[in-house]
């Protein structure tokens, strides 16, 4: 077989628009719950290299740990990343969207309420461990209000996840389907 000046063209055209799959988790018990996560896929979407391609039912949740607090409402989505993104460049990118809707780490109580929290729980098959960041999340296995939405979501293709997800509980009185605040549809 040859190489041809066109082959070259596609292999580039190819490689420019490789993506890999990240999952990630969000929440908001603070303001407008619904509107917070709808805006937070919203700017998710919008942040260069990436594509939001599925997004879980929306779940009301019972607060983990902390202090006292509102319920949560909890989503996980699917989303295509550019291959020459990194998990740190995303990270950055959630963060910036999470102090868009008012969020301070700075300020905030451990586990307390919040406006939007954006959690990276997969990047394609990475494992690390980082100052900045580890991945697979590290507390995703403990959290039904994380794998509920997100057994939704993930790649039936990866045999590992499935296997895992396929373990939780379908029932959880904590994790409750939302159905809208007055009858109305919260799908983000």
């Amino acid at each position: 077989m040859s190489v041809t000046k066109s082959t070259l063209s596609l292999t580039r055209f190819a490689t420019m628009n490789a993506t890999r799959c990240a999952c990630i988790s969000a929440g908001s018990n603070l303001g407008d719950r619904a509107e917070n996560l709808r805006g937070g896929l919203r700017a998710l979407g919008e942040l260069p290299g990436v594509r939001v391609v599925a997004v879980s039912s929306v779940y009301e949740t019972d607060p983990v740990g902390g202090v006292p607090q509102p319920a949560y409402l909890n989503v996980a989505a699917r989303l295509d990343v550019a291959a020459a993104l990194s998990p740190e460049t995303l990270l950055a990118g959630m963060q910036k969207i999470e102090r868009t809707f008012g969020r301070r780490r700075e300020d905030e109580i451990r586990w307390g309420p919040r406006t939007l929290d954006l959690d990276l729980l997969l990047f394609g098959g990475e494992m690390r461990a980082t100052e900045f960041l580890t991945l697979p999340h590290p507390r995703m296995w403990e959290r039904a209000f994380v794998l509920i939405p997100l057994r939704e979501v993930a790649d039936a293709q990866d045999a590992w996840l499935a296997e895992k997800l396929e373990k939780i509980p379908k029932d959880t009185p904590s994790v409750r389907l939302y159905s809208g605040e007055h009858g109305s549809s919260a799908t983000p």
